[in-house]
């Protein structure tokens, strides 16, 4: 039996046609069913719904073979016993660093001023201001990043961005992207050498999937 670890929302949506591509189907609606094991139409493929947080600690851990995680998600685990052999180029956006919209970001840090940064990547928020050498005092929440700036709870939050139009309703601006981020395919080490009949032709399938030209759309004519 190969479980898959995935996580619901988008990286789920996302992952489906690359998981078809290998001619796997899930099942089950995750949305609509109550089941955290979904079958699939593969006798020998099942996939397990978790936490996006967790998945690299399922397949680290032997509780799946493999799954899908975000790279600000695997920065953030360490990725310690995770063969990570695709960017899937899914889930894509990116982790910047935001502020109120009448904040001097750039004044205060040219200044040498100490920042209290909001965020649940401290990993990530932590080595960025190091490497511009900035002073930071990290606190760690883990929903409604944009509140911590407007209640003087902090100067900055290191968040994930997509459209930015989140910030813009709660009157925060971008004022540094600090990586770009998609979802990435991980394996358990062991797992890849004793199941390697099933998981290297499923491996093989989705870099296909990923590395295939988008389908040209029709154009009109004249």
């Amino acid at each position: 039996m190969i479980t898959l670890a995935l996580s619901k929302g988008r990286i789920f949506e996302e992952t489906l046609p690359l998981l078809a591509s290998a001619g796997i189907q899930v099942l089950e609606d995750p949305e609509s069913s109550r089941k955290l094991i979904l079958p699939t139409n593969q006798p020998k493929v099942r996939v397990v719904l978790v936490r996006a947080t967790d998945v690299p600690t399922y397949v680290q851990y032997g509780g799946a073979d493999i799954g899908v995680a975000g790279r600000d998600v695997l920065i953030e685990h360490g990725g310690v016993g995770l063969y990570q052999p695709l960017d899937l180029q899914i889930a894509r956006c990116r982790m910047s660093v935001a502020v109120r919209d009448d904040f001097d970001y750039a004044g205060v840090v040219q200044q040498g001023s100490r920042l209290r940064v909001a965020t649940k990547y401290t990993s990530i928020a932590r080595q960025h201001f190091a490497d511009k050498g900035v002073h930071v005092d990290l606190i760690k929440l883990y929903g409604s990043m944009e509140l911590a700036p407007l209640t003087g709870l902090a100067d900055a939050i290191v968040d994930l961005v997509s459209t930015g139009s989140t910030l813009k309703a709660n009157r925060l601006v971008e004022v540094e992207r600090i990586m770009d981020i998609s979802s990435r395919l991980v394996v358990n080490q062991a797992a890849l050498k004793l199941k390697r009949e099933i998981l290297k032709p499923m491996i093989d399938a989705i870099a296909a999937a990923v590395a295939a030209p988008a389908p040209a759309t029709a154009g009109r004519h004249a």
